[in-house]
């Protein structure tokens, strides 16, 4: 018989079965140095008298979807400091054996590539949905529109776009990296870039394929993705 080629599949995605929230782990990233608050652990200082973490999770425990997609899979905090506070904080929220909090690997504080990489060394869903601790009022619905930007355009990974003042004062859709979904499959090429010496996040994205997700539809909130990167900017946000 004469010889056939048969080309592999695509690595992540196809044939893959419709997903839903519940194919989902939330990563909430917290485990930066907070240099620009003193050095404080950022994702336990209190807005309205409840740590900036624990915002997020609840935001992430209430995310919205489709009839019958289901709620978030679970939790993962990437955290450098108390853990024992970060695990107490997530098992409130999502009941308990659902929460992780891993650190990175290393002590480089490699930035929120270094927490993805914690997140993906034992997310067990297919996909991964990160939000750092500091931007507590992100949108009740963006894992699921996240979620049906990654799958329409069969993608790598789903980022935010949101409306941001530029360093001339005009608002404009800038990209959000760390708000973003993302296949769990990808692990392998970031530890492979981490390991080569790769910092930059958009560095490493240029590898994927990205589809970028618009927040500015008419009732979204222009500032729900706004961050509180210092002291002064966690009482704008009280305000």
């Amino acid at each position: 018989m004469p010889k056939t080629d048969t080309a592999p599949l695509p690595l992540m995605h196809a044939l893959s079965p419709a997903l839903t929230l519940s194919d989902i782990t939330a990563l909430v990233l917290a485990g930066g140095r907070g240099m620009r608050m003193g050095g404080v652990d950022k994702g336990l200082q209190p807005l309205h008298g409840v740590p900036m973490a624990q915002h997020a999770l609840q935001r992430l425990a209430t995310q919205q979807g489709e009839a019958h997609s289901g709620a978030l899979a679970g939790a993962i905090v990437n955290a450098n400091r108390n853990p024992e506070v970060y695990l107490a904080m997530g098992e409130a929220t999502f009941g308990t054996a659902r929460v992780q909090v891993v650190p990175d690997r290393d002590t480089e504080f490699a930035g929120p590539l270094a927490g993805f990489q914690a997140g993906l060394d034992v997310c067990t869903t297919a996909l991964m949905l990160t939000v750092p601790c500091d931007s507590p009022l992100f949108p009740l619905d963006l894992a699921q529109r996240l979620l049906a930007a990654l799958t329409q355009a069969d993608a790598d990974m789903a980022v935010v776009m949101a409306p941001e003042a530029g360093r001339d004062g005009q608002i404009a859709l800038r990209s959000q990296p760390v708000f973003c979904l993302m296949r769990t499959a990808v692990a392998p090429g970031l530890h492979a870039f981490l390991a080569g010496g790769g910092r930059k996040v958009d560095a490493w994205t240029a590898g994927l394929q990205v589809v970028q997700v618009p927040f500015d539809a008419p009732g979204d909130d222009p500032r729900a993705f706004a961050n509180a990167n210092t002291l002064d900017e966690l009482r704008q946000l009280e305000s």
